[in-house]
């Protein structure tokens, strides 16, 4: 820890102790040149103090290519993004569409279903007067029938044939 550190400890004192005359690095620009060469990260050589704004005023210099690349995929992705976003657009309008089409045929279709609903009960109603109706008339012909047979069966009869009708001579 520094604070453990007596304030007399050399490695508390001035890191430039051999600038001590007034003489800083920036002083002299010699002094940097041996360090002004370094290696960009895409592995070209670039000068270390040379500035981004140097480098744009260079007609061929890579940077100048690589930010009109940049600046073309960016304006690429943009009108990729909008047209996107349009597509959906679309796309969801006519989705909108559909289900408004859907609705109305859905309207027209449950419409329908209840008209065919209540001509169904009001045949299955009228069925069922005319089964009633058909037991009936089954009844009275059956009625009818059997007087009929009844009456063939029976001798042809004179009013004589009446017990009261007849008369003794006395």
């Amino acid at each position: 820890m520094l604070s453990a550190l007596p304030a007399s400890d050399p490695f508390l004192g001035n890191p430039f102790s051999a600038l001590d005359g007034g003489f800083t690095p920036w002083d002299c620009p010699d002094f940097l040149s041996a360090f002004n060469h370094v290696t960009s990260s895409s592995g070209s050589d670039v000068p270390n103090n040379q500035t981004h704004a140097e480098e744009d005023k260079k007609p061929g210099s890579d940077r100048v290519v690589m930010d009109e690349r940049k600046r073309r995929r960016m304006i690429s992705n943009r009108e990729s993004a909008r047209r996107s976003r349009m597509r959906k657009q679309r796309h969801l309008e006519n989705l909108r569409n559909q289900v408004n089409l859907f609705r109305i045929e859905n309207r027209e279709l449950n419409n329908g279903l209840q008209f065919l609903l209540h001509h169904c009960n009001r045949l299955r109603t009228e069925n069922d007067w005319l089964r009633s109706e058909r037991t009936m008339l089954r009844q009275k012909l059956s009625n009818i029938t059997q007087i009929l047979v009844f009456q063939q069966l029976q001798p042809p009869f004179s009013s004589s044939a009446w017990p009261c009708n007849i008369v003794t001579a006395e």
